[in-house]
């Protein structure tokens, strides 16, 4: 059976019009690796893949879902081993209602960045979240 995490895609508007003003949040784990990576973690039983995203989120970001706005039409999974089982973690889009929100990290990060797309591929290390956030870009990019 596949491990299933859910999680969402933040990112805040700096200029209303311009895309250049657009920034990801990526959490660094304080754990392993030290990777950077959206808010995401485990369904619990009993939970759907969104509310774990929103939980999740709160948890680890300190976001209330209040805080946020999910952007309707844009819903991705990504599929990776991880010590050797697989995992399905499915992402949702949400955009900062204020950009100057507090950012409050949980244990299980020790840092946090608000990244421009290609400052984030640089963090994301990982091939398949690099092409997801330039894929999110394009999404954003084509909505205005």
């Amino acid at each position: 059976m596949a491990v299933r995490a859910c999680g969402l895609i933040i990112y805040r508007r700096l200029q209303s019009t311009v895309t250049d003003g657009i920034e990801y949040l990526l959490l660094q784990t304080s754990y392993g690796t030290h990777h950077w990576t959206p808010p995401k973690g485990h369904v619990d039983p009993g939970e759907d893949d969104l509310q774990t995203a929103f939980r999740e989120t709160q948890e680890e970001a300190g976001l209330e879902a209040s805080q946020l706005t999910l952007i309707e039409g844009y819903k991705k999974e990504l599929h990776y081993p991880v010590h050797g089982k697989p995992k399905t973690v499915v992402y949702w889009l949400a955009e900062m209602k204020d950009c100057n929100t507090e950012i409050k990290l949980s244990e299980e990060h020790q840092a946090f960045q608000w990244l421009k797309l290609e400052d984030a591929c640089k963090f994301a290390e990982y091939e398949d979240m690099q092409a997801m956030l330039k894929e999110v870009h394009q999404f954003l990019c084509s909505k205005e």
